[in-house]
């Protein structure tokens, strides 16, 4: 007769039925939650420093579009322009807001310079271009089917070989070596120093020189750090006047040096920003008489945001833009500002400037004239690009400059 086994409670379970606790030594089994979960931590980690890393490295490159602008190259906001066909001293280009712009350019391509006139709305064309009128050609061969941007250099070449006037190629001991500059003689005792800015060589100051030289001013039209023949900057950036005002100031020692009781800074752009900079600092500011900024740069920051839109760089990476301009050149946003604060600007200033500059907003100038009405003269010109005053309207220009000079000569 079988009988059933009442199991002991007190007796122990077979040592099979336990779990076993592992030899010392031995790995352990992996937690699978905990390696996904560390696997999606690294993954995270990596695509956010990955991502951080691609937006450092896209504003950098956002910012070269003002810290790296070639001299004598189109800016980002001066479009290419095809040339659709050359006839009868017209010249028909793509339709566009630059190539409307009334008044006098230059033309330039690769491995050509030419002068156009005005609109000629008359001329027939199709509706997807405009006729200019083509004065001449200065330089290499124009084509249809050649590609172009419209410059406010209208001379190429140096003062003598474009417009037939004396001059005498100087070397200016500067910081960072010897600066090349054009030097024409005057009558007068009041030299003006002229500074081209973005975008620009010491070309574009040739376009005021006929009437320098006929008011009898002596001129000395400056190449400074990163221009052709001139030192490049110790780290290659363009600081937009903010250290390169040192080799203004060098060209103002040396015109004091060679004659000048008084001197006048005529300043295109950044070279605007320049003067200031010098109007301010230089231990020779006592001997500026005025100063005249055509399209100044006032806001490097504004002009740097500016410059980074034409590129096309997204929203979102505009601030990092400035910050990696911050952080390669060390510009801030205040050092300008004090140099037209109330106690800072003391000389007689004419700002000529127009609300379609796409560069250097107009803004500025407006609110530097209405903080110094003492001291600034505002002459607004519609319808002109940055560098452009000049070139919409060349007769009103040399006027409103002959009489805020009258006074300093």
């Amino acid at each position: 007769m079988s009988r059933t086994r009442t199991p002991n409670p007190t007796r122990p379970a077979p040592t099979s039925l336990l779990p076993r606790a592992p030899l010392a030594g031995a790995p352990r089994a992996p937690d699978t939650g905990r390696v996904r979960t560390a696997k999606a931590t690294a993954a995270a980690v990596t695509a956010v420093i990955g991502a951080s890393a691609a937006a450092i490295a896209a504003g950098r490159l956002a910012s070269d579009a003002a810290l790296k602008a070639p001299a004598g190259r189109p800016l980002p906001t001066e479009p290419r322009l095809t040339v659709h066909a050359i006839a009868a001293g017209h010249i028909t280009l793509t339709r566009d807001l630059a190539s409307q712009y009334p008044g006098t350019y230059g033309l330039a391509g690769d491995g050509f310079h030419a002068v156009v006139g005005p609109v000629v709305a008359s001329a027939p064309h199709p509706a997807d271009t405009v006729v200019r009128r083509l004065e001449r050609v200065t330089h290499g061969t124009l084509e249809p089917g050649a590609r172009a941007w419209l410059t406010p250099q209208v001379h190429i070449g140096d003062p003598k070989s474009a417009l037939g006037l004396d001059h005498a190629d100087v070397d200016i001991p500067g910081e960072l070596g010897t600066l090349p500059a054009w030097f024409l003689p005057g009558a007068r005792d009041t030299w003006v120093i002229a500074v081209h800015g973005l975008g620009t060589t010491r070309e574009h100051p040739m376009n005021l020189m006929e009437f320098l030289h006929h008011q009898q001013f002596p001129v000395l039209d400056l190449g400074y750090r990163g221009d052709l023949g001139a030192p490049r900057s110790p780290d290659g950036l363009s600081h937009l006047g903010e250290s390169e005002w040192r080799d203004l100031d060098a060209a103002l020692r040396y015109a004091v040096r060679y004659g000048a009781r008084r001197v006048i800074v005529l300043g295109f752009s950044t070279g605007a920003a320049m003067a200031l900079h010098a109007a301010a600092h230089s231990a020779l500011r006592d001997r500026i008489a005025g100063l005249v900024l055509d399209s100044p740069v006032l806001s490097w920051e504004a002009t740097l945001r500016a410059l980074a839109v034409a590129r096309r760089t997204p929203s979102p990476l505009l601030p990092l833009a400035v910050r990696a301009a911050q952080g390669r050149t060390g510009l801030t946003g205040d050092r300008l500002a004090e140099t037209m604060g109330p106690d800072a600007l003391k000389i007689p200033t004419l700002v000529v400037h127009g609300p379609e500059d796409e560069v250097a907003p107009w803004a500025f100038s407006r609110r530097l004239a209405a903080r110094r009405p003492d001291l600034v003269s505002l002459h607004t010109v519609d319808e002109a690009p940055h560098n452009g005053m000049w070139n919409a309207d060349p007769a009103t220009y040399e006027e409103t400059l002959r009489r805020f000079l009258t006074p300093l000569m």
